[in-house]
């Protein structure tokens, strides 16, 4: 008996041994299988180099430097070989890596406040990207390997330096996959000819890529002077090369716009990275499609590029199995979240996308924009980009998807090409003044900048936005904040603490938006009042809701009343 105990016992323990081997042996896989290495630079001398601190804000290293304007805005020159551009972007830069890496990891905590989620989003990211650095021309590996030297310890339990930095690149990519958390909904335009007033070509765009407030606070304009290829300006962030904003010294510029996508198995070339490569190496639509064409990428994207060389824009629609080039069949074009192209008009996600989601509506209200605005200056351009209405100047609810300005903006940057000048929006949102910028003084002129001083265009400006002091915008802020409590309240089922005045005070702060009712029928349902709960709903489903399946679970919660 004790015997056939004993070895009971010894068979468990094998069995737990062996067990235990096989999950060691499988981290060790993992691990070896999701490594990325650093590339070898060869030549190290650039890691040795002091960064001088001349003056508040202002940072120096050779002929490249670092430095915040009057308007909260930081800029950035940088030049040389593409290693050696990395390291100095990363010295001059290394406090805005690390404060933009923690706003990006707590506003993914505020979204996935599981711990257990966490780790698998971080193991899924890994797998997914464990290719990646395939994808990717040996010099923006050197870039982002030099930047990532200065990037911070304090994230080292997510992965190595290198291959964070990395990651961070596809992020935008990865967020096509999250779009029913509206991370990405931006929209572009170009106007030319009869619908300017000078005739020439002008662009407009909204960043709405949302990862939080905190993100969006430290924007770095970048001023890049490369070894090969054309200097180039692009709005970015601490640790970012890639575009998503930008305009080269050939007076092209690169806009890039979310479209839906399936959810990719796996990595391939970051959408911003393409951009990236058009804005360096190419200076007209043919050679900025020829460039797009030979990349591979794991999402759908529209790319507006805005020629001076061609005197109008276009867009490059690429999906990671087809691509078309959209001209426009007048003096301007618009570029929202679905595709226009014939070869994608028969794509079933491209359908159920246009259908369903709040890409057309935006896109007609900008068309309406435009030719009620035509013809139109820079000035012109900024309305519209801070148009809050619906279709017909419809009231849709502040902060709604379906609106020009749904006042999440990362940011918003006018170009006009063929002056090489550029504006760009300065906080909040697209609501603060814009910053005029030359790129034909930014290189010729500021290259080795000794001093801290203003390098903006002061005879050009655009003021701020009346919105911001007005009685709505104080309602807007205050619904944003009430939201946050009763999102906060809903999840940990603490409704009861909440004051006797709360709901009717947030019901005021929006008054026409679909989600406030929406979250006033959970509230109610939560404690199990059906009747008032039944009527925020009925009431949030006859607001202009933007995507499809939020209409839906509303439809759904509402019959859930229906039945008590």
């Amino acid at each position: 008996m004790a015997d056939s105990k004993y070895h009971h016992i010894k068979l468990t323990g094998i069995i737990v041994l062996l067990f235990a081997a096989l999950i060691a042996l499988f981290a060790t896989w993992f691990h070896f299988r999701t490594q990325i290495h650093p590339p070898e630079p060869g030549n190290l001398a650039s890691t040795t180099l002091h960064v001088e601190n001349p003056a508040p804000d202002f940072y120096r290293i050779g002929a490249n430097w670092m430095k915040k304007n009057s308007v909260g805005l930081w800029e950035m020159y940088i030049e040389g070989k593409p290693f050696e551009r990395g390291v100095i972007n990363g010295k001059l830069s290394k406090r805005l890596i690390a404060v933009q890496e923690k706003a990006f990891i707590g506003q993914i905590r505020e979204m996935i406040p599981s711990d257990f989620y966490l780790r698998f989003l971080k193991y899924f990211i890994y797998w997914f990207n464990r290719d990646l650095d395939r994808y990717l021309t040996d010099e923006y590996k050197l870039e982002i390997y030099g930047i990532s030297l200065s990037a911070s310890d304090e994230f080292s339990f997510i992965g190595s330096n290198y291959q964070r930095i990395l990651n961070y690149h596809s992020a935008h990519d990865i967020g096509h996959a999250m779009q029913d958390y509206s991370l990405v909904g931006c929209t572009s335009f170009g106007v030319w000819n009869s619908r300017s007033k000078d005739s020439s070509l002008l662009i407009g765009r909204n960043f709405d890529f949302y990862v939080g407030d905190e993100f969006a606070q430290n924007k770095i304009i970048c001023f890049e002077k490369p070894d090969k290829g054309y200097g180039f300006m692009m709005v970015t962030w601490g640790g970012m090369i890639g575009t998503v904003s930008g305009m080269n010294e050939a007076g092209l510029t690169v806009t890039i716009n979310a479209a839906k996508s399936e959810i990719p198995t796996s990595a391939r070339t970051p959408i911003s990275i393409v951009a990236r490569e058009i804005l360096q190496y190419a200076s007209n639509i043919t050679e900025a499609y020829a460039i797009a064409r030979k990349r591979e990428t794991f999402v759908s994207e529209s790319i507006l590029v805005g020629s001076a060389y061609d005197r109008k824009a276009a867009i490059i629609e690429k999906s990671p199995f087809k691509i078309a080039l959209v001209h426009p069949a007048g003096d301007y074009i618009t570029c929202a979240n679905h595709f226009q192209s014939p070869e994608f008009a028969a794509d079933p996600l491209n359908i159920r996308n246009k259908n369903e989601n709040a890409s057309m509506y935006r896109n007609k209200r900008l068309i309406q924009d435009i030719t009620n605005s035509s013809p139109m200056d820079y000035l012109g351009v900024a309305a519209i980009l801070r148009d809050r209405q619906g279709l017909n100047g419809a009231g849709i609810g502040m902060g709604n998807e379906k609106a020009m300005n749904q006042l999440i903006a990362h940011h918003s940057v006018i170009f006009m090409p063929e002056k090489l000048l550029v504006w760009v929006s300065t906080n909040p949102w697209q609501l603060g003044s814009y910053a005029c910028y030359d790129l034909n003084k930014i290189f010729h002129n500021f290259a080795g900048l000794q001093r801290k001083v203003e390098i903006t265009e002061q005879d050009k400006p655009i003021p701020p936005d009346s919105f911001l002091e007005s009685n709505d915008y104080k309602r807007f802020i205050r619904f944003r904040e009430m939201r946050k409590v009763l999102k906060q309240m809903l999840r940990t089922k603490k409704t009861d603490v909440l004051p006797g005045s709360f709901i009717d005070d947030f019901r005021a702060s929006n008054p026409m938006y679909y989600e406030v009712f929406d979250l006033i029928g959970d509230y109610y349902s939560q404690k199990g009042q059906w009747i008032p709960a039944k009527e925020a709903y009925q009431h949030a489903l006859a607001c202009v809701v933007p995507r499809w399946q939020e209409k839906v679970n509303i439809i759904k919660k509402l019959a859930a009343c229906n039945v008590r």
